[in-house]
């Protein structure tokens, strides 16, 4: 994953809540988490859905709006003061020019796509007790870095249910 890294030119400082991408716009970028928190949500009848964060050494990209070209759904919302350094898709295509590079690559968009499919999965056949442990198991540093109340929207719980889970 380094050699991604490294094809990054640009960085950006978000201050805490501000956004890296708004829904409706194309974010053709993925970006690494140098330091701070993202919350990666969508907006259902006003309501915030939380699909993903991203943390210190994570990558992170609205990866609808990346692979299609088109405008996302998604806001990406920088949960405390946060580093992130800009990795085009312009920057990714050159990199892989180098047919050598393409297994990296395979292998970054294959997590995405398992991280994404593990969630789905939590989400409609796991009681909350159960996806809670599941993602103190996977991420046990999420709980370090992130407010409960978003990790309660994220796991698709109340925060009191949550904290009565962290308890027992």
């Amino acid at each position: 994953m380094q050699e991604i890294i490294e094809l990054s030119d640009t960085t950006i400082t978000l201050e805490r809540n501000e956004f890296l991408k708004v829904k409706g716009t194309i974010d053709t970028n993925v970006y690494y988490v140098e330091s701070g928190s993202l919350r990666i949500f969508v907006l259902d009848n006003d309501e915030e859905q939380i699909i993903r964060f991203g943390y210190q050494k994570n990558l992170v990209a609205a990866l609808d709006s990346y692979l299609s070209g088109k405008p996302s759904d998604l806001y990406i919302q920088a949960l405390k003061k946060t580093v992130v350094r800009v990795i085009t898709k312009a920057q990714i295509e050159e990199f892989l020019k180098e047919e050598s590079h393409w297994l990296l690559w395979v292998k970054i968009l294959e997590d995405f796509v398992l991280q994404q499919m593990e969630r789905e999965i939590d989400i409609l056949t796991a009681s909350a007790k159960e996806r809670y442990n599941r993602v103190l198991k996977r991420s046990p540093q999420l709980f370090q870095q992130i407010p409960n109340k978003h990790i309660a929207n994220y796991l698709r719980m109340t925060p009191e249910t949550l904290s009565r889970l962290k308890k027992s």
